[in-house]
């Protein structure tokens, strides 16, 4: 008896199972001999991952529900799996958001068109597709939970790295943690080394003319105030919920539209909102600038920066390959360059902009939140840059994310 008879021809289609261990792997071999000699075709070249793929690797690799896996060939060749993270990338949105409101958002109907067409899109009311189409993975990634685009590509990237480490790929969600992990150890080193060589090019703060325009007269970190008040820190807290309620309600206004914006970009909004609109309305004592919102802001940074040092998994750094860290190597010199080279020139060669140097050093390899704790380890040496602390938030926690949108779509249209 054959393996092929053994396996009943079609009698284990849309079973959910296969047949013995040993019939398939015996299919999965002969398979690959048959079809090893194939030869036909050209590589994508419009795509470099796939033009750099060789044209000689053909393997199998077939994975039962059970866990067990079959192998045949260059299986273990890593390679580019393009359009396949896209139902991995659905089936975590689906888990992350619920499948009902995915479903509602993304649409499950098949198009009749090419993946990459957009008529399918603008053939429909609501303008739904699925998420197997480019459209449709667009939207799915714009579903993707984070506080920011990094947040965002974390999500995604663990995500995968699980699926991937379910079928012995053990050591993709280690690699993903230690690049994080030394990224986020970078970006804190980065600051104080960027903020020290340019501030040694320029007046010293209380040299420069308009040194007392650095200063925050409402700043009690700038010069001594009164001490605060309960009541002053229960309303500095009041305001803040209300910001972060506000925020939800507009993010689940754009959710009902069919738009996404990470929750924290609009409570940032909120607050934007509200600090140039009820203080001009009605005379109400409002926390910007304040003591009691100074002392709020150093308690969540200071939060933020302990629960991050605490997930971090150190000893996954070691036994890391040189060209990852080359990589990281890389990415730490061109983002000390930049900053030196192109921020600090753009933003106007003064003190301010070697603050907001110090905080790209942060941002570039770690977050928004290290990249205002390199400025306030700055400012707390030097002088106060309220400038600086008013750009970053919004250009890295709001513009960045809009944009990113817009270049990644961009993006991915120049690759299809």
């Amino acid at each position: 008896m054959t393996p092929a008879s053994e396996a009943g021809g079609s009698s284990w289609v849309s079973t959910g199972q296969l047949p013995t261990p040993e019939v398939v792997q015996v299919l999965v071999e002969e398979a690959h001999a048959h079809f090893a000699s194939v030869n036909q075709g050209e590589l994508a070249t419009y795509i470099p991952a796939l033009a750099a793929a060789s044209p000689a690797s053909f393997g199998i690799s077939v994975a039962a529900t059970t866990g067990a896996t079959f192998h045949a060939g260059d299986w273990a060749v890593p390679f580019s799996i393009q359009s396949l993270s896209k139902p991995f990338l659905f089936a975590l949105v689906c888990e992350a958001i619920g499948e009902q409101l995915a479903r509602d958002a993304l649409g499950v109907n098949s198009t009749g068109l090419p993946f990459s067409s957009v008529l399918a899109v603008e053939r429909t009311v609501e303008g739904l597709s699925n998420p197997m189409v480019n459209a449709g993975a667009i939207a799915t990634t714009s579903l993707v939970p984070g506080e920011d685009a990094g947040a965002q590509w974390r999500f995604i990237e663990d995500g995968l790295s699980r699926f991937a480490e379910l079928h012995g790929v053990s050591s993709a969600l280690e690699i993903g943690t230690a690049s994080a992990t030394f990224g986020l150890i970078l970006s804190a080193l980065m600051g104080g080394p960027i903020a020290r060589i340019l501030i040694r090019r320029i007046p010293t703060p209380e040299q420069q003319p308009d040194a007392e325009a650095l200063r925050d007269p409402m700043a009690e970190t700038a010069r001594p105030g009164p001490p605060i008040t309960s009541f002053q820190l229960l309303a500095t807290l009041f305001w803040l919920n209300v910001s972060l309620g506000l925020g939800q309600l507009i993010h689940d206004g754009l959710d009902s539209l069919g738009r996404s914006l990470p929750l924290f970009v609009c409570a940032l909004f909120a607050g934007i909102l509200l600090t140039n609109t009820l203080p001009r309305l009605a005379p109400i004592p409002w926390p910007a600038h304040s003591s009691a919102l100074a002392v709020v802001s150093d308690v969540a940074l200071g939060v933020f920066l302990a629960m991050s040092l605490m997930s971090l998994q150190l000893w996954t750094l070691q036994g890391l390959g040189g060209p990852l860290l080359l990589i990281l190597a890389v990415q730490f010199l061109v983002a000390f360059a930049y900053a030196l080279l192109v921020v600090f020139r753009v933003m106007g060669r003064d003190y301010p902009a070697a603050v907001l140097c110090a905080g790209f050093g942060g941002f570039a390899l770690g977050a928004t939140p290290t990249a205002m704790a390199n400025m306030a380890a700055v400012t707390q040496r030097y002088a106060p840059a309220p400038k600086a602390f008013l750009i970053l938030p919004l250009v890295s926690g709001f513009f960045v994310d809009i944009s990113n949108s817009l270049i990644i779509q961009r993006f991915i249209h120049w690759l299809s």
